[in-house]
């Protein structure tokens, strides 16, 4: 009988925990933030509603938040709320002028507003960053975009930002698959924890 419910109560604790790895719910500042990261590490699966509700939270209490600010705005953007992430995502440059994906999801969104030549120029200015960026060490991964797919892409849009407003929809469709492709990546590597922290067999 003993053996008998020391096997249950396992089988709970194992059903629960799986569960948990699914979803578990997430307190604070940090809680918050990395809830609506997580929507985005998700890819398709990921449900960009629940980013909203958590980056707003985020950024109605610190909006200097890590990236809290450029993550809002491109969940607006993602949710079609075109005018937010355009005003979300200008507060979040006044914070970091540096922060390449901010620049390229304003320009997408600039683009998907009707702001064609400005789009572009500011699709320009952040691939431009990003190509400087996104190289090993990029947000302190030993490893980043081993396979290439990043780069090409990278490369790809460059190529049709230098034809100009003529390739809007092309322009588009791949600026949006080079972020989807950068949070492909991210979620890839804290997956599999390969960050660069240190050398993983010691050196300076």
């Amino acid at each position: 009988m003993n053996h008998r419910l020391a096997g249950a109560a396992l089988l709970f604790i194992v059903s629960l925990t799986s569960a948990c790895n699914h979803w578990v719910p997430r307190f604070g500042t940090g809680g918050r933030y990395e809830e609506g990261r997580d929507q985005f590490l998700r890819g398709r699966a990921g449900d960009l509603d629940t980013a909203i509700v958590a980056f707003e939270a985020v950024v109605s209490v610190d909006p200097t938040y890590k990236n809290s600010l450029t993550y809002l705005g491109r969940a607006y953007y993602g949710k079609g709320r075109f005018q937010d992430a355009y005003a979300i995502l200008q507060r979040a440059l006044a914070i970091n002028q540096d922060d390449e994906i901010a620049w390229i999801a304003l320009g997408l969104t600039q683009m998907r507003l009707g702001q064609l030549e400005k789009g572009v120029e500011t699709l320009k200015g952040g691939i431009t960053l990003a190509s400087r960026v996104m190289v090993k060490g990029y947000m302190n991964y030993i490893y980043w975009d081993t396979r290439g797919l990043i780069r090409a892409s990278i490369r790809r849009s460059a190529f049709l930002l230098a034809k100009g407003t003529e390739e809007r929809d092309n322009i588009v469709r791949n600026t949006d698959q080079l972020l989807a492709l950068v949070d492909d990546e991210d979620n890839f590597q804290r997956n599999t924890h390969i960050q660069n922290t240190r050398p993983l067999y010691g050196g300076s």
